[in-house]
């Protein structure tokens, strides 16, 4: 007989956003149930309703973790084009992964449809939060007000949640290739970063 490994309340609650995280990619958002991430990580239901207290408040959590995922991933993506580290498609490819393969888009989507607007708190409050962390290199800037970073980041989080949710789709009803979406967000962002390096 097996014993289970005693884990301490935060590596309890990790595990659970991990195989809720799993489940979301795997089988898409109405998966992630509290049953379905017990079951996956060999934990009581009970278990999952006190460190969440309900399907909803995992499916909160959830979108926090995915929001604080996303956004590190998108930080270090323009920190890296800004200093001439990453090409504007090495940007592009992990923003628009984010969404479509770690599952943001998705949850993004599912949480509006059932009314469950709440859950997409975190999502907004952790990309207020990195549009005020990296645009505070346009501070000494005296045309501040155009605000490059935070077209950048709203340009790229905006392509890319919708390429993730239907860009397949459109892609092909239009006959375009598949990465087009990611095609006209690398052309913005060069545009962009080109105009950056130049102003005095």
């Amino acid at each position: 007989m097996s014993v289970r490994k005693r884990l301490s309340p935060e590596e309890s609650r990790a595990s659970a956003l991990e195989a809720a995280r799993a489940l979301l990619i795997e089988t898409g958002p109405q998966s992630v149930t509290l049953k379905a991430v017990a079951t996956r990580i060999v934990r009581t239901h009970a278990n999952l309703l006190h460190h969440f207290g309900s399907a909803s408040g995992l499916q909160k959590a959830l979108a926090g973790h995915l929001a604080a995922t996303v956004c590190e991933t998108i930080k270090e993506a323009v920190h890296a084009s800004r200093a001439g580290l990453g090409s504007a498609r090495e940007v592009v490819d992990l923003t628009f992964d984010a969404f479509d393969r770690e599952g943001a888009g998705a949850l993004t989507s599912w949480m509006l449809l059932t009314g469950n607007e709440d859950a997409l708190a975190p999502i907004i409050t952790t990309i207020h939060a990195l549009v005020d962390e990296i645009a505070t290199e346009e501070a000494e800037c005296e045309e501040a007000e155009d605000q490059p970073v935070h077209r950048d980041t709203l340009n790229l989080v905006l392509l890319a949640l919708g390429d993730a949710l239907i860009g397949a789709a459109l892609a092909k009803s239009l006959g375009l290739p598949r990465d087009a979406a990611r095609e006209r967000a690398q052309q913005a962002l060069e545009a962009s970063v080109e105009r950056y390096q130049t102003t005095p």
